[in-house]
């Protein structure tokens, strides 16, 4: 009896010591959880690094530009992203930089260190004034990411879509593609798990290999389609071959899927223009429709309301109710969508996308601005400003450095087209920081690059991002109640 009472209360304590352990976890696990007040505790730093892919494979130009303004100091290196073969190396804050390379056999990758990388802005821009593929192409050099969206056009229209996917990292990545299109979603295995090795470009080709989605995707006329990395990250870049003599151009990558977006930069002048409203979700979006131009913004009639079905893309014919006018287009839905725009002149064509305003400071207590690294030939800004009154400033960057600023009003309710005047000693090429003065209502911007007249004119049209000066860092301490979860 006394040892079969000696065996229960071993239990017993052992039970006891268990319970008391796991309070004591528990009690750890709810002090390690930051409270809500140490999750808003942390502050703006400047960016001190950036990395930023231009997927080559072509001829073409790589232009690099940072703006005037920053910290003094920092370091900038352009490579072949294979073997890291160096092409340039810069440390002026500021200053721009391009090279036109002959034949890229391999992407080219951008990195920045210190001061010099806040802001900085890469882009590829290609130029064929004959031959099959005739037309002017640009891009802005992508950063990694591991969720990305594009919208643009399908196989029924494009003769080639191609996905350049880069890894800059050390590890391996993996890439999972999916699409929607305007027949609705392409569900297939195809385009899953896709590898992406350490310093490598891979080019996959949509609807002509199982990881470009295989054959389902072919029926598509509208496209969007949804690049995310179960592993690693990726930079991509989506070009698009409408045929011989009809344009090459490359997508830009889309905004998120959001239920508010503004789409910039629809160029003046003739042609056809399409925008393209993709619903990721499982239920159909209803969206409201106003297109913003020098004269005002007013719903195109008949086409106020666009009711789009889900897990699909669906277009709208805008070239009527713009009637050549520059203009933006504001979407308003109740729930969230992915916005596109498809501009066609001449026998070249153009694509858009939804984009971040400038103006909101960015976190460094400025307004953030927009900056592009390539201006030459004919080229022109289009500003829109939404909800107020905007006033930005135009500075002309040379490759010595800024040139004299230009200021453009914008009336609030109303779209701007303004010409881009070169700096004295640009020579072939130089860049242009965008930034709207303290007190300006936010402004939506773009700019196109044209030359030709008629059935010759080519173009190619670039939203313009908020440039990444200043990253969010949390508060740090070494108590466990600012660990994160």
């Amino acid at each position: 009896m006394d040892g079969l009472l000696r065996l229960l209360g071993l239990r017993y304590a052992t039970a006891a010591l268990v319970l008391v352990a796991l309070a004591a976890l528990y009690g750890a696990a709810s002090l390690s959880r930051p409270s809500a007040t140490a999750r808003e505790k942390g502050a703006h730093t400047p960016v001190t690094s950036a990395v930023a892919v231009c997927p080559g494979h072509e001829d073409g130009r790589v232009s690099v530009q940072s703006p005037a303004g920053t910290a003094p100091g920092g370091h900038a290196e352009v490579t072949a992203t294979r073997g890291g073969r160096p092409l340039a190396a810069f440390d002026a804050p500021g200053r721009g930089w391009h090279r036109d390379l002959a034949a890229m056999a391999d992407s080219v990758t951008v990195r920045a260190r210190g001061p010099l990388a806040a802001g900085l802005s890469a882009e590829q821009t290609t130029h064929w004034p004959g031959g099959p593929d005739r037309g002017l192409a640009g891009v802005r050099c992508a950063v990694p990411g591991t969720d990305l969206w594009f919208t643009g056009p399908g196989p029924v229209i494009a003769d080639s879509l191609d996905l350049y996917l880069t890894n800059v990292d050390a590890q391996p990545a993996s890439v999972d593609l999916t699409a929607i299109s305007d027949a609705g979603p392409l569900d297939t295995t195809d385009g899953l798990a896709t590898p992406v090795a350490p310093a490598t470009t891979r080019v996959v080709r949509l609807g002509r290999s199982p990881e470009g989605l295989g054959d389902v995707l072919r029926s598509a006329r509208d496209l969007a389609l949804h690049v995310r990395t179960t592993g690693g990250r990726v930079a991509a870049s989506l070009r698009a071959r409408l045929g011989e003599g009809k344009g090459i151009e490359w997508v830009p990558l889309s905004a998120a899927p959001a239920p508010a977006l503004v789409v910039p930069g629809v160029p003046s002048g003739p042609g056809g223009r399409w925008l393209l409203v993709a619903v990721p979700g499982d239920t159909a979006a209803r969206v409201r429709v106003q297109v913003i131009t020098p004269d005002g913004g007013y719903a195109p009639q008949g086409q106020d309301v666009l009711d789009a079905p889900a897990r699909s893309v669906a277009s709208l014919d805008l070239a009527k109710a713009l009637s050549g006018k520059p203009a933006a287009v504001r979407l308003v839905a109740d729930r969230p969508i992915v916005a596109g725009l498809v501009a066609e002149r001449g026998a070249d064509v153009a694509y858009g996308t939804a984009t971040a305003p400038l103006g909101p400071p960015d976190g460094s207590g400025r307004p953030s601005s927009g900056v592009v690294a390539d201006v030459r030939l004919d080229s022109t800004l289009t500003l829109t400003a939404p909800s107020g009154p905007a006033t930005v400033q135009v500075t002309p960057m040379a490759p010595w450095g800024p040139g004299t600023p230009q200021t453009v009003s914008v009336p609030a309710g109303r779209t701007v087209e303004t010409r881009l005047t070169a700096p004295p000693g640009s020579g072939e090429g130089y860049g242009a920081v965008v930034t709207p003065k303290p007190g300006s209502s936010p402004v939506y911007a773009a700019r196109t690059l044209s030359t030709g007249e008629d059935d010759d004119y080519l173009f190619t049209v670039l939203p313009m991002n908020p440039a990444v000066t200043a990253q969010w860092l949390p508060k740090v301490g070494d108590s466990q109640t600012t660990l994160n979860d």
